[in-house]
């Protein structure tokens, strides 16, 4: 979801480390190389592959307003994907592709592993894989969201499973300033599940103090990510044998 709302807040601006981190990944792609671009959706990473032979991927079943559960978009346009399919059976011949980028899609899969086994057989020898996904998440994209998070201990154990070789992983956020999240979206929250209605806002304004003590101890953790964060970025690269 680039360019959420959430990314404007200064104190999250952990939501926009992961696009950045993400825009870095590709522009540092060789120019000609050929890219995946798995879950594509709305191709928001478009614009940075433009020096690359760019592919994109969906299943196009998402709609923008989904079973109305949850988090929607609204609106969804996914008219310049390139190739419909299932995102663990994608018609592409075998190690096809020089690059896959697969973002915040792992958990819109009942079966994200086999996700992984298929992005395994499109690769090229040493050919690199950009993922992110959740730590955690609430519900989005509903009836499409099958899994809540994916910690780097998964990544380790199914990447390597598939012939994988972990270069990077990167949490972005930390246990305080993912709960200072769900806190600013307080009234987002209320507006749609609770009587309040359109007073949500006034009602934000009570716990706006302990918002702000929150976002003290965010700027002043140390390491407590590895308990809870918002996102978990990985490079890594297709293993030759």
């Amino acid at each position: 979801m680039r360019g959420a709302w959430y990314t404007t807040f200064p104190f999250l601006r952990f939501a926009y480390a992961r696009e950045q981190w993400t825009d870095r990944q590709l522009r540092a792609i060789p120019a000609g190389e050929t890219l995946l671009d798995v879950g594509a959706g709305e191709c928001p990473y478009r614009d940075a592959c433009a020096h690359l032979r760019y592919v994109s991927q969906d299943s196009q079943q998402y709609d923008g307003r989904g079973d109305g559960r949850g988090m929607h978009t609204g609106v969804w346009d996914t008219s310049r994907i390139d190739v419909v399919s299932d995102a663990c059976a994608i018609p592409v011949e075998d190690r096809s592709f020089q690059n896959i980028l697969c973002t915040e899609i792992l958990e819109h899969l009942p079966y994200p592993d086999r996700a992984i086994r298929e992005f395994a057989r499109i690769l090229k020898p040493n050919g690199r894989l950009i993922l992110t996904a959740p730590f955690w998440s609430l519900t989005h994209f509903a009836p499409f969201h099958f899994c809540t998070g994916f910690s780097s201990y998964w990544y380790r154990k199914i990447l390597a499973d598939h012939n994988f070789e972990i270069l990077e992983i990167r949490r972005n956020g930390n246990y305080f300033s993912s709960i200072l999240q769900e806190l600013i979206r307080t009234p987002f929250v209320l507006r749609k599940y609770s009587r309040i209605g359109a007073i949500a806002y006034v009602a934000f304004l009570c716990i706006l103090p302990t918002v702000l003590v929150i976002h003290l101890l965010s700027c002043l953790s140390k390491k407590s990510e590895e308990q809870l964060c918002d996102s978990v970025c990985v490079l890594a690269r297709r293993m030759s044998y």
